[in-house]
């Protein structure tokens, strides 16, 4: 099976990562179990739009709403998609809401699904226009960024964690240039369309709420994109 690479994010550790991809053919999301060492993601050459050709099986371990989990026994590098074919993957997979795609009416300021609400995944595609969203620093962790988000559906997200791995590496490069972030929201507000992939993380509890927490696994422009964030530096 080939799928499209959407998603490329960070753990704490920062020798391992988690890739995802969807099957072009049926537009399944598909996450290759265990996660993929960085040193091999680093020879694969994995990057968003790479074209893995892998033998997947679905692995129920963690049950949902990580279904997408799949084990697996090899993954082949096929070269990278078109710009095209990327764009043609994400519009094939989006949702209208995040309330919408994870099927949970999120309150005012809501970040995290409870557990006793299991949705049926832990990833979703949203379209918005790039006024919708702002990156913004973290006030409280020096290093990170986190996302602003206005949703379709008028609710707002404020400071998103940002796991897509690009966005982490520039951020780290040049969080304390002077015109940080400054100068990505004005490279994302020239685009025409905007892509955010929204992933949920495993179980965990924080400050008494105990669920499924909202995370950012990708943030793609069209038509052009921001090299530096799109290769390893």
């Amino acid at each position: 099976m080939e799928i499209i690479i959407t998603d490329l994010t960070r753990f704490s550790n920062p020798a391992i990562v988690c890739i995802a991809g969807i099957n072009i053919a049926t537009n399944e999301c598909i996450r290759p179990l265990p996660y993929i060492a960085t040193d091999e993601c680093l020879r694969l050459n994995i990057l968003p739009g790479s074209k893995l050709d892998g033998d997947f099986q679905q692995n129920t371990t963690r049950g949902l709403p990580h279904d997408e989990d799949n084990s697996y026994n090899s993954l082949r590098y096929n070269g990278a998609c078109t710009a095209a074919e990327f764009y043609q993957v994400l519009n094939n997979t989006t949702v209208t809401s995040i309330s919408d795609g994870f099927d949970y009416l999120f309150p005012e300021g809501g970040k995290v699904i409870p557990y006793t609400n299991t949705p049926q995944q832990s990833i979703i595609t949203l379209k918005v226009q790039a006024s919708q969203i702002r990156i913004v620093k973290d006030k409280s962790i020096k290093k990170k960024i986190k996302l602003n988000l206005l949703d379709n559906d008028g609710r707002r997200f404020t400071y998103l964690p940002i796991t897509d791995l690009g966005f982490y590496n520039y951020a780290i490069r040049h969080f304390d240039d002077n015109d940080f972030p400054e100068r990505i929201n004005a490279f994302i507000d020239s685009q025409t369309d905007l892509y955010l992939r929204v992933g949920l993380s495993g179980r965990y509890s924080n400050n008494g709420r105990d669920g499924y927490w909202l995370q950012i696994n990708g943030i793609y422009t069209f038509p052009n994109f921001d090299a530096e964030i799109r290769s390893y530096y």
